[in-house]
């Protein structure tokens, strides 16, 4: 169940971004690496923001990056004592307990033991064996944390988390809100493909973003889109199966972990794009709708006010493709 921060299935359609504006109409456009992925920010501002923008997110780093020794949540995992939890911390812990809660455990960042046993996370790859997976389940679940006087309590010194499923999401909020605290009311944010948009692009538009036809040979230089959508005053987030696995005796491994069974999810959904409020939440209900598989992930959309989703899954034809009803197409696209 787990995402690294460097991946994922959307792309940027930024149509003429630096077209003909008026003087008055700046758009400023910001490309650099973080989390181990690639960010894109478009804004409409009088002044680059980037240098602010770019400190502001190693800041986050420091804070939630299970690549980053000093981290905060590398040394909650080291079980130093007495760390009192900062504030991205928090925020991200309080919002992994909510879907943690309302997606039945399918999302949880208590994963990590298991997502490093499989060797999709900061630790090497162990020998998968019944006996181990079923030894490591007893450090995963919500039940096993608590925040108390501002500090994490583990209730065993081997449960270890992992925010890779909510972390890069949160960045691309932590960016955009930095732009509105500024008064930024026309903005597009995007780390890695998950994004947060407002208002409209430089010609005056609703932006457009595309999100990507599942495909396991991804690397051979091509990428196809499946859909164009329209996004505008919300967050989109995806995550898939088809881009992070590893192949052995003919299976393949993929890295959304299951924390409930302690092994890979095996069923016909590809990828599930959500858009929700912030990009945290739909990071999270995205990595907990894969968990959960097509039929489950439909009915937990349905149960949650202001999120929609888009799920990409094997059919009887090649792919298959099913939108909530508020999902927004983009309807000049064909969609």
């Amino acid at each position: 169940m787990q995402k690294r921060f460097g991946f994922f299935g959307v792309i940027i359609l930024l149509i003429s971004v630096l077209g003909a504006c008026a003087p008055k109409t700046v758009y400023i456009v910001n490309e650099g690496g973080i989390f181990g992925t690639t960010y894109r920010f478009v804004y409409q501002h009088p002044d680059d923001q980037h240098k602010a923008l770019n400190e502001l997110l190693w800041r986050f780093n420091s804070s939630l990056s299970t690549f980053d020794s000093n981290s905060y949540i590398s040394r909650l995992n080291r079980n130093e004592a007495g760390l009192p939890s900062d504030t991205f911390f928090l925020k991200m812990f309080a919002m992994a307990q909510e879907v943690t809660e309302k997606s039945s455990g399918a999302f949880d960042i208590t994963v990590a033991p298991l997502v490093n046993a499989w060797g999709f996370g900061f630790k090497n790859r162990e020998t998968i064996t019944e006996q181990l997976i079923d030894s490591l389940r007893q450090y995963v679940g919500m039940d096993q944390l608590r925040i108390e006087d501002g500090c994490l309590i583990k209730k065993q010194a081997g449960v270890m988390l992992d925010g890779s499923a909510i972390a890069k999401g949160y960045g691309v909020d932590v960016a955009a809100e930095y732009l509105e605290s500024l008064g930024v009311k026309n903005y597009l944010v995007e780390i890695g493909g998950e994004m947060r948009s407002l208002g409209l692009n430089a010609k005056g538009s609703i932006w457009r973003v595309g999100i990507d036809k599942p495909d396991f040979d991804q690397f051979n230089g091509t990428r196809e889109l499946q859909m164009i959508i329209n996004l505008s005053g919300a967050s989109l987030a995806t995550s898939g199966n088809y881009r992070n696995y590893y192949m052995e005796d003919g299976k393949r491994f993929a890295h959304i972990i299951d924390p409930r069974s302690g092994y890979p999810v095996n069923h016909s959904l590809l990828s599930a794009s959500v858009i929700a409020p912030t990009c945290m939440e739909a990071d999270a209900y995205a990595t907990a709708c894969m968990v959960l598989g097509l039929d489950s992930a439909k009915l937990l959309v349905e149960s949650l006010p202001g999120i929609e989703a888009c799920f990409i899954y094997h059919g009887e034809e090649e792919y298959q493709v099913y939108c909530s009803p508020g999902f927004p197409l983009d309807e000049e696209s064909g969609n």
